[in-house]
């Protein structure tokens, strides 16, 4: 049995929950989402549109395996059709800017150009200081595509710790050349 996939499911007032064949459409304040699910597998239960409960129509490996992951994406999808989801990134370094022009964010990562990238629809991009980038979205799986496409952008240096970080990450510096 699935810890996870065992749990129902409640759905807030603002969120719209509806089967259409094999796809789950939720519809929330803040965005839409679909989802598919596999219907031959599981029995997806919409109780008074208060409630989602997922079950397996036989338990074996395969399902064992997907239950709870599945229960996981409806729970993620339906939280982001309420409150979204949110990472903030802090560019740490001298010089290391960042800058909104339109649909592009434009990044000055010490390198000899400008690294300018085309924000995904759905995704919203806070510059709130020139160091600190606020990343907004609906879709969990989005955000945090975003959030590491950005990050590979200038990956953290271990010695002085420059480099794009998530806000609270943890960096293990290494000790520099001993004289």
């Amino acid at each position: 049995m699935s810890k996870i996939g065992k749990i129902n499911i409640s759905i807030p007032e603002k969120v719209k929950v509806a089967i259409a064949g094999n796809i789950l459409n939720i519809e929330g304040p803040l965005g839409k989402k679909s989802l598919n699910i596999d219907l031959e597998m599981f029995n997806l239960d919409i109780k008074e549109g208060k409630e989602i409960s997922i079950k397996p129509k036989k338990i074996d490996q395969d399902t064992k395996r997907l239950w709870g992951m599945n229960r996981s994406l409806i729970n993620n999808a339906v939280i982001g059709a309420v409150k979204g989801y949110e990472k903030i990134l802090e560019l740490v370094g001298v010089g290391y800017r960042a800058s909104l022009k339109g649909n592009q964010l434009n990044l000055q990562l010490g390198y000899s150009h400008d690294i300018n990238y085309t924000i995904p629809e759905g995704i919203k991009i806070l510059v709130e200081k020139q160091t600190t980038l606020r990343i907004s979205g609906f879709d969990k799986q989005l955000v945090g595509s975003v959030v590491s496409k950005i990050k590979t952008f200038r990956k953290i240096e271990p010695y002085k710790g420059k480099g794009i970080r998530e806000k609270g990450q943890y960096i293990m510096k290494k000790e520099g050349k001993k004289k």
